[in-house]
C-alpha cells in the first residue's frame, strides 16, 4: 500500500470521529465506576516486562538494607530535613543542588517522553510493576481470567465469592502492609524502622501511624483504585498530550495495514474483498489494563504496556499473517515511512540537559564536607576593651555533612594582625558529630590601628587541622574612626 504524505495523512485524522475522547472506559454513563478486568496477557513483551519487574522489585527490597561509609545507600527523611543518595548526605544547605537535580529530571522526562513516549509507565514506573506483575497476578490465580472475575463479579455472595475475597484481600492487605514497610525504610532508614518494630508500641506511635495508614494508602490503591491512579491522578499522562509529537515512538496501530477490518474466515481473500489484517477479535481491547482501544490512536489512558502488541501478536500468527499490526512505532513513520526519533526539538533538549549535567557535576565535586554560619551576635553593644581595643560577639553554626566525627577551628586569616579570636568559654576546637550541627559563639577582639572605619571587614577560615575547608565573610562593628588616606 502507498504510504500517505502527512497533509494527507492530518486531513484524515481530523475527519475521523473522535467521539471515544469525550469519555473514559472506567466510568460509566451514569457516571459511576466501571470496573475492569482485562485478560491475562502472554507473549514476548509480557515476559521480558516481568523480568524486569522481578530485577526492580529485588533493587526495591533490597536497597534499605545497603550502606556507603555507614549510611543509607539511598533515604529521603523528609521529617529531619536530612537526605543520604549513594551514601552522601544532602540538608537543606544543598537545596539548590536539589533545584538543579530537580530540573534535570523533568527535562529528562521531557527528552524520554518526547522520544519514546510514556515508555517509563509501560516499564519502571512503581504503580505499573507492582499492579500488573504482583497484585494483578495474585488476582489471576484466585479469581481466574477474565471470564471467570466476570462470573464472579455478577455472582451473588454466596461461600465460594466470600472465600475467594477475603484470601485474595488479606493477601493484598498483607503485601501492602510489607510495601509500607519498606517505603518507611526509606524514610528514616532500616535503624529507625527495627527499632519502632522491636520496641514498645508505645514508645513509638508516630512512626506506627504512619506505617498503617501507608499500608492502608497502598492496600486502597492496589485493591480498588487501581488503573484511576494513572487517569486521574497521576500528571504525566496529562503532559503527554503536550510532549508528544507525530515522531515520537509509541504503541500505534497501523490502520494502514489494518482497515478495513472484517472477521476472520478461512480460505477467504481479504485482499480481493478490501480487508485490511485486523479481523476486528477485539483481544487488544480485552487485555488492555486501562480498558482502551488502542485502534483508535494515541490516548491519555494509554500506559505503553505491551499488552496489547503481545494479544495482537498471537492473533496474527494464527492467521498466518506478519507481526506487528500494533507495535512500537511513529505515527509519521507508519504513514509516510519518514518518521526520525532525533528531531531538532530533541537534539534542543539533550543539548540542554548536558549543560545543565554539567553544572550538576560541578556542584557535586565543588560541594564542602562541611557547612558554617558565622553571623554577629543581633543587638549586642560594642564593648571596650581597653583605650585600643574593642569587641564584638558573634554566633556560629558548624553542619557536618560527612559520616564522620570531624574537629574544626576558627582562624582570622585576614586582617594578619592587631585582631584575636577566642571562643566564649571553651577550647578553641570545636568536635561535631557525624551528621550533626553544632553551634556556639566566639568573641573578636580587634585593635584600632587595623580599623578601616565603623565596619571593618573580616575574613575567617575553617580549618580541619591545618588544612582550610572554607572560607567566611563577616564584619567587625567599631566606634567612628577617621579612615585613613
Amino acid at each position: 500500500m502507498k504510504p500517505k504524505d502527512t497533509e494527507e495523512v492530518l486531513k484524515e485524522t481530523l475527519e475521523m470521529d473522535q467521539s471515544f475522547r469525550d469519555s473514559v472506559a472506567t466510568i460509566n454513563e451514569k457516571g459511576s465506576r466501571n470496573f475492569l478486568f482485562p485478560k491475562k496477557p502472554k507473549g514476548r513483551y509480557t515476559n521480558r516486562r516481568q523480568i524486569m519487574s522481578y530485577v526492580l522489585l529485588a533493587i526495591f527490597f533490597s536497597l534499605p538494607f545497603i550502606k556507603i561509609g555507614g549510611q543509607p545507600f539511598l533515604m529521603l527523611n523528609v521529617l529531619e530535613r536530612k537526605f543520604v543518595i549513594f551514601g552522601q548526605i544532602f540538608w537543606p544547605e544543598d537545596f539548590f543542588i536539589f533545584v538543579i537535580a530537580m530540573i534535570i529530571s523533568v527535562l529528562f522526562v521531557a527528552v524520554f517522553t518526547v522520544a519514546f513516549g510514556r515508555l517509563f509507565c509501560g516499564w519502571i514506573c512503581p504503580q505499573t510493576i507492582f499492579m500488573e506483575h504482583v497484585f494483578r497476578r495474585i488476582e489471576y490465580w484466585i479469581d481466574g481470567d477474565r471470564n471467570q472475575q466476570l462470573r464472579l463479579a455478577r455472582m451473588p455472595w454466596n461461600g465460594e465469592k466470600i472465600r475467594k475475597r477475603v484470601i485474595k484481600n488479606g493477601i493484598f492487605y498483607a503485601i501492602s502492609f510489607t510495601i509500607a514497610n519498606f517505603f518507611l525504610m526509606y524514610i528514616i532508614g532500616k535503624d529507625a524502622w527495627f527499632e519502632i518494630v522491636s520496641d514498645s508500641p508505645t514508645e513509638h506511635l508516630g512512626g506506627l501511624s504512619g506505617m498503617l495508614i501507608f499500608s492502608g494508602v497502598f492496600f486502597f490503591v492496589f485493591a480498588w483504585f487501581r488503573e484511576q491512579a494513572c487517569i486521574i491522578v497521576c500528571p504525566y499522562g496529562r503532559l503527554q498530550g503536550a510532549m508528544l509529537d507525530r515522531n515520537s515512538v509509541v504503541i500505534a496501530y497501523d490502520y494502514l495495514r489494518g482497515e478495513k477490518r472484517g472477521k476472520f474466515r478461512k480460505s477467504e481473500d481479504r485482499e480481493a474483498l478490501g480487508k485490511g489484517d485486523c479481523i476486528d477479535c477485539n483481544q487488544c481491547v480485552d487485555v488492555c489494563p486501562t480498558g482502551i482501544d488502542i485502534r483508535n490512536g494515541t490516548q491519555l489512558e494509554c500506559i505503553n504496556c505491551t499488552a496489547c502488541i503481545d494479544a495482537c501478536d498471537n492473533i496474527m500468527d494464527k492467521t498466518n499473517k506478519p507481526r506487528g499490526l500494533i507495535r512500537y512505532d511513529s505515527e509519521n513513520n507508519i504513514a509516510s515511512g519518514t518518521g526520525k526519533i532525533f528531531t531538532g526539538r530533541v537534539k534542543a533538549y539533550i543539548g540542554i540537559l548536558f549543560v545543565l549535567l554539567s553544572i550538576f557535576t560541578y556542584l557535586l565535586l565543588s560541594r564542602a564536607d562541611v557547612e558554617s554560619i558565622f553571623l554577629r551576635v543581633p543587638g549586642q553593644p560594642l564593648s571596650k576593651v581597653d583605650e585600643n581595643t574593642y569587641s564584638n560577639a558573634y554566633n556560629f553554626k558548624l553542619l557536618n555533612k560527612t559520616a564522620e566525627d570531624k574537629v574544626y577551628q576558627f582562624k582570622v586569616i585576614e586582617p594578619t594582625e592587631g585582631i584575636k579570636l577566642k571562643r566564649a568559654g571553651e577550647s578553641e576546637l570545636i568536635e561535631v558529630k557525624a551528621s550533626e550541627l553544632t553551634q556556639g559563639a566566639v568573641i573578636l577582639y580587634l585593635n584600632t590601628e587595623q580599623m578601616t572605619g565603623m565596619t571593618t571587614d573580616i575574613k575567617i577560615g575553617v580549618y580541619e587541622g591545618d588544612e582550610l575547608v572554607e572560607t567566611l565573610k563577616t564584619s567587625f562593628t567599631g566606634p567612628f574612626i577617621k579612615p585613613k588616606k
